[in-house]
């Protein structure tokens, strides 16, 4: 029926051809673009009776009834335009139009996976099956294709399939299929298909070995194998031969001696079907087999239960095959991981290190080798060891360069993977030479694939990341080791060196120490000298440990006009360096000083400030003595002001307002009028009690923060949010000695698990500003502890954006970044106030999509805004520096001034309440000011004078 339909598509086709001809180019144009859509129906109609399921006669006589209504409408449309040609116009030229930008897309950048798909799906739909299939072979040699990928593709093949080349072709599109991951439907398919051609020459030992090399492959899958086997059985059973029967007993007796599910009806078949007795061997490995099943069913009954692409629970599986040991079950439990999990590059990399160490079978270490590059082309550790790999099995020098060369057009993520790859080429090269020969092809090729690797490195990578990725210049140093060591040619060994030095490396005394080293070992003490007198120039971040190498030298082997001109050398060198952080200490120092000083300029125009308001407030306090009512406006303003608060907290109030109350006489307010406005703010505070925290209930309590302060009623407001969680026991408030919320709060529950719940509120919108919901534990205890969700180091699948406009939302982001792959999360991130800080997370779920998105989004204009993308890697937070004691010149040790992780702060003032402080004794008040200190007190003997910074720098100029 397949051929049938395929056979009247190309009627379809060329009958129209005969017919009258079009009077116009656009007509035929037209009439071509019909006769195409009617041929991709009828492939696709001949696929659908080809593995369509109850597909009747009925239905058949209708999709061909159809097919013919078609075939006169494409005859039609040929000879005489009609109402018909309107509804393919649009359409047809817009898939033309998406065709053409996916072609050229494809053709700038040739690992874009989506545009493949896309690019098929298309072509399929217009019928252009040459196209389709050049598109689909393009896309398997480089990607390895999934099964409903494989599975389209073969089901348009058999249904085109005419005679017997074409069934070859089929065949070998299977062979293909089946090597790219292990899928039970693939090899069910393989084989239904290969029963077709039973008819031609050697039709029956091919299905035979269709269906062995099925049952070797995934005939111990425990939950899809069973269709292999009941499938072979059922083709060996409609044999009637009477040397099958013994086949079937075979394949009965191997089946149940493997742990499957539903063996006990396998089992109960075996019997039914079996006229003799079954063997008590067969029983036996029949009950092996069920206690074998009991041990792998939790995990077979895990993956069951959990979501795609279930890798914790393949991860457990893998791990319990390892430790029994059974390498045809290791190596499926891996394949049927993979399956769900192919960009993982962490589980091949595991795959195939089990593989090298110890299987060692070349064909199939190679295989996956191979499989797991097309897989992860971008993880540059997986090119790595198949290099290696394929250097262990003896492949060829051309097999290995070819491999070399997909590496660097695999696109890495990383300017350091490009350094890693020709390492680990170069060193597969060098291992290729025979050095006791003093020139050979294979050094030659070693030389020009340094220099290229330089030159690549310098063009190809600093043109694409800014960088080379090599600054330290490892591959040079390994090439001028090279040449020294093996090739005994110091001269181009010392060329070398005097190129990584003006790359910028002569600073650093670790450079200088091992070109000293080389040349210590393989050249002469001259060189060793003049390598040492440059460094003690040249270093600036250790001159002198440099120095003193270089007089250990000279003390050894050095005359004493060496001696002396080293010494004279480095204590130039030396004096030099000491000036130059002199001078670098006065410039911190006039620095520090105009801090200072725009400090207390600060400081004098808030004093300024303050006073002049102070003044405007006692003027408004008089004017308000005469009229009540303009008195009670007053303080309502300064209560709809919360932000300008007044520190109430240690000021005494008069004596007549103490003891007035709330009901007192309106007639004696105008007593003490400047207190009046401070008594009608603090009136409606309640006074608080403190907020004791029971330590031992750390487990079930949750610690709250950044919340507004506006909140009236905290507790009213978050007991809804966290009843959620769980059964909350109470909810603690935090308030300052005036009763203002000071914006954080304990939450205890009743249960731990509820806590722990309540960890996933953190950073949830409460009245406009993101709640931060942290574990209760106690500083003092556990200084170190830290709470951040976010991982910070390198995540290779999510994408750091910023120059995001603010306006910027989450689904404006999510809506650009869906068009380069499946958007698992976006994060945008915030300032406590929950206002937009113009940067992003966009987590992808994959690697490969992450480097396609910042190649495509890196520079893009939104909004006016030029963003830029880039894969999260946070860099290493810097902490601050533990107090270092230092020494001045003919002085005592100083401390160093520490600031905190923010640099300076504004202010220098003492944050200890005065509550708090305890003095020694009781210091007397005068009557205008502080008193004066005792008769034998000086001020030196009761607080040491503190030092300024200027104070500090002249301590360090003093000699």
């Amino acid at each position: 029926m397949a051929t049938a339909a395929a056979a009247s598509a190309s009627e379809a086709e060329a009958e129209p051809k005969a017919g009258p001809k079009a009077e116009g180019e656009e007509d035929e144009a037209k009439a071509a673009r019909t006769r195409r859509k009617v041929l991709s129906r009828a492939v696709a109609a001949a696929t659908y009776k080809t593995i369509g399921p109850e597909w009747d006669q009925q239905e058949e006589g209708v999709s061909e009834s159809d097919g013919d209504e078609e075939y006169a409408m494409a005859s039609s449309a040929e000879s005489s335009p009609g109402e018909y040609e309107w509804e393919y116009d649009e359409e047809e030229e817009k898939n033309q139009l998406e065709i053409e930008r996916l072609e050229e897309q494809l053709s700038i950048n040739v690992y874009d996976y989506n545009c493949h798909v896309d690019l098929i799906r298309l072509l399929r739909l217009e019928g252009e099956l040459t196209k389709v299939r050049m598109a689909r072979q393009k896309m398997s040699e480089i990607f390895p294709l999934t099964e409903e990928l494989w599975l389209e593709w073969l089901h348009d093949e058999i249904s085109m399939a005419l005679d017997g080349l074409d069934r070859e072709h089929v065949y070998d599109l299977f062979e293909k299929a089946v090597k790219d991951y292990i899928c039970p439907n693939i090899w069910l398919e393989y084989g239904q298909y290969s029963v077709g051609g039973i008819g031609q020459k050697g039709g029956l030992e091919k299905v035979r070995s269709v269906f062995e090399r099925a049952l070797s492959s995934v005939g111990l899958h425990m939950t899809k194998g069973l269709a292999i086997w009941e499938a072979y059985r059922e083709f060996e059973s409609a044999i009637v031969e009477a040397a099958r029967l013994e086949k079937v007993h075979s394949l009965f007796r191997r089946q149940l001696a493997i742990p499957l599910y539903d063996m006990e009806a396998t089992f109960a078949e075996y019997e039914e079907w079996s006229e003799d007795p079954i063997p008590e061997s067969v029983i036996q490995n029949y009950n092996k087999a069920l206690q074998q099943l009991e041990k792998y069913k939790p995990y077979e009954e895990a993956l069951l239960q959990a979501e795609a692409p279930r890798l914790a629970e393949y991860q457990a599986y893998i791990d319990f095959e390892m430790k029994i040991g059974d390498p045809a079950r290791i190596q499926l439990i891996f394949e049927r991981a993979l399956v769900e999990n192919c960009l993982v590059p962490d589980l091949w990399i595991r795959y195939s290190q089990y593989l090298d160490r110890q299987l060692k079978v070349k064909d199939l270490v190679l295989s996956v080798h191979s499989r797991a590059v097309r897989n992860c082309p971008w993880t540059v550790a997986l090119w790595s060891r198949y290099l290696l790999a394929m250097e262990r099995h003896g492949v060829d020098h051309r097999g290995i360069s070819v491999t070399f060369e997909k590496a660097l057009s695999a696109g890495f993520i990383q300017a350091t993977d490009y350094v890693e790859i020709w390492q680990a080429y170069l060193d597969y090269l060098r291992r290729r030479v025979d050095f006791k020969q003093d020139s050979s092809k294979e050094l030659e090729e070693l030389r020009s694939a340094f220099a290229r690797a330089l030159e690549y490195l310098k063009q190809e990578v600093e043109e694409r990341f800014n960088e080379s990725g090599d600054p330290s210049c490892l591959i040079m140093q390994n090439w001028a080791r090279i040449e020294a060591r093996l090739c005994n040619n110091m001269q181009k060994a010392r060329e070398l060196w005097d190129s990584i030095m003006t790359k910028g490396n002569a600073k650093y005394a670790n450079m200088w120490l091992e070109y000293y080293n080389l040349e210590r070992a393989h050249g002469d003490t001259q060189h060793c000298r003049k390598a040492l007198h440059r460094a003690v120039q040249c270093t600036s971040d250790y001159p002198e440990h440099v120095c003193e190498v270089l007089l250990t030298m000279e003390r050894t082997e050095g005359t004493l006009e060496d001696w002396d001109i080293a010494v004279q050398k480095t204590e130039t060198r030396l004096a030099r360096v000491n000036e130059q952080r002199i001078k670098a200490a006065e410039k911190e120092a006039a620095l520090a000083q105009q801090e200072e000083e725009k400090a207390e300029q600060r400081k004098r125009a808030r004093a300024e400030k303050k006073a002049l308001k102070k003044k405007k407030k006692t003027r408004g306090a008089e004017k308000n003595t005469v009229d009540e009512d303009d008195e009670k406006e007053w303080g309502d303003e300064e209560e709809e002001q919360p932000s300008k608060r007044r520190r109430l907290e240690n000021s005494v109030p008069p004596t007549g307002e103490a003891e007035r109350g709330p009901d007192a006489d309106p007639g004696l307010v105008g007593v003490e009028l400047p207190s009046k406005p401070k008594e009608r703010v603090a009136a409606p505070r309640r006074d608080v009690p403190k907020v004791l925290h029971d330590s031992s209930k750390d487990g079930i309590t949750v610690f709250v923060s950044n919340l507004p302060y506006s909140l009236e009623e905290p507790a009213t407001v978050l007991r809804p949010l966290f009843e959620a969680c769980g059964d909350v026991v109470e909810i603690r408030p935090i308030f300052s000695n005036r009763g203002d919320f000071r914006g954080y709060c304990y939450v205890e529950f009743k249960e731990e698990a509820a806590a722990q719940r309540a960890l996933e509120l953190d950073r949830k919108s409460v009245e406009g500003r993101p709640m931060f919901v942290s574990p209760c534990v106690d500083k003092s205890k556990n200084p170190d502890f830290k709470v951040f969700r976010y991982s910070t180091a390198l995540e290779k699948h999510k994408l750091f954006i910023s120059g995001l406009p603010f306006s910027c939302t989450r689904e404006e982001l999510e809506e650009i970044c869906k068009a380069h792959g499946t958007v698992k999360d976006i994060r945008l991130v915030t300032n406590r106030a929950g206002k937009p800080k113009g940067l992003a997370y966009v987590e992808y779920e994959n690697e490969s999509q992450a480097s396609q998105a910042v190649l495509k989004m890196d520079g893009m204009t939104v909004k006016e805004n030029i963003i830029k993308v880039a894969i999260s890697n946070p860099p290493q937070r810097k902490f601050p520096e533990k107090p270092e004691a230092r020494k001045a010149p003919g002085g005592p040790l100083v401390p160093r001034q520490i600031y905190g992780a923010r640099g300076k702060g504004r202010t220098q003032l003492s944050l200890l309440p005065r509550a708090l402080q305890r003095p020694g004794a009781p210091a007397a008040q005068a009557e205008n000011g502080p008193a004066p200190p005792p008769a034998g007190a000086t001020p030196a003997a009761t607080e040491a004078p503190k030092m300024s910074n200027a104070d500090f720098a002249k301590l360090l100029l003093r000699k």
